[in-house]
């Protein structure tokens, strides 16, 4: 009996421990496999989106270094938004945002507009605003240099003539006079003939300008048109002292506190040759006086020596 027992103890002990190293084995395994296996259980973004970078405006063109790549999980990846691999960020230059876009929002077909299709350029206007186009010329264009986006000053030039004075019959032909004008100052340029967007460093010699302007301010352009020849002055980024950035009047005259407001210039102010509108050759000024004897009245031109 002791030796049965014996026996049987020892194959118990085998036994266990022959188990003991199974179970080690499997749990080992078990481990390995789910090793394996985790990784492909995590859901992980499989497709990156096209994002605005900062905030973007309604109207606003955009720029490729506004937008990047970003991935996105697939669940939550609308038809509409731009995938990587479909379109580059620079195939979307010049495009405008016809709503507001937050940063890190994906873009969508809904919210932008490609240029040329239809409420293209009632998308870059803001609200309220008016688009208004005038021919240009090499010079009045100032050589091409002028791209959507600038701001400038509109300038008109045209001619008048001499006012005849009561009393100066004999006082010579009456002369034409130039006379360059302000009339619109700070107008955004949002097109150069039909593009609303430009290369790097390129010059663009155009035949049209499209402004953003107020609905006063487009009849003031409209009648500038026909008044002479406009030309273009191109403003700086920044202010100069003195000056008011986009500054919004309908009228060119509204600027009294403005240093810088001066309007227009007459050309005897270029030329010391050419006599001032209304002043007589040889520096006298004609004028005239209305003399009442009872109930008759006289007008009797007069002859003053200017200082």
């Amino acid at each position: 009996m002791r030796a049965r027992t014996v026996i049987l103890l020892i194959v118990a002990l085998i036994l266990a421990g022959g188990t003991t190293m199974m179970a080690r084995v499997w749990l080992a395994s078990q481990r390995v496999a789910r090793t394996e296996v985790a990784p492909l259980a995590v859901p992980t973004p499989s497709k990156s989106v096209l994002i605005a970078r900062k905030p973007i405006q309604r109207g606003e063109i955009l720029r490729p270094d506004e937008l990047s790549w970003e991935q996105w999980p697939e669940g939550g990846i609308d038809k509409n938004y731009i995938l990587l691999g479909t379109r580059t960020p620079e195939a979307y230059s010049g495009w405008v945002a016809r709503a507001p876009i937050a940063a890190g929002e994906p873009l969508s077909e809904a919210k932008i507009i490609a240029p040329g299709n239809r409420g293209f350029l009632a998308a870059v206007l803001h609200p309220g605003m008016r688009a208004v186009s005038v021919p240009v010329t090499v010079t009045s264009g100032i050589s091409g240099f002028v791209f959507p986006g600038d701001q400038v000053d509109l300038i008109v030039t045209y001619s008048v003539q001499d006012r005849p004075q009561p009393g100066q019959a004999n006082a010579g032909p009456l002369l034409d006079h130039k006379i360059s004008e302000t009339v619109l100052r700070d107008i955004r340029v949002i097109a150069i003939d039909q593009k609303l967007d430009s290369k790097p460093g390129e010059a663009v010699v155009a035949k049209t300008a499209t402004f953003e302007v107020t609905p006063k301010q487009s009849e003031i352009v409209a009648l500038a048109s026909e008044m002479g020849k406009l030309s273009l002055s191109l403003r700086s980024l920044v202010a100069g002292p003195g000056e008011l950035k986009h500054e919004i009047s309908d009228s060119p005259f509204e600027a009294p506190s403005n240093p810088l407001s001066e309007t227009y210039t007459v050309d005897s102010d270029v030329s010391p040759l050419l006599r001032s509108p209304g002043t007589k050759q040889g520096g006298i000024d004609a004028g005239s006086v209305t003399i009442l004897r009872g109930g008759q009245s006289t007008v009797t031109s007069v002859a003053l020596q200017q200082p």
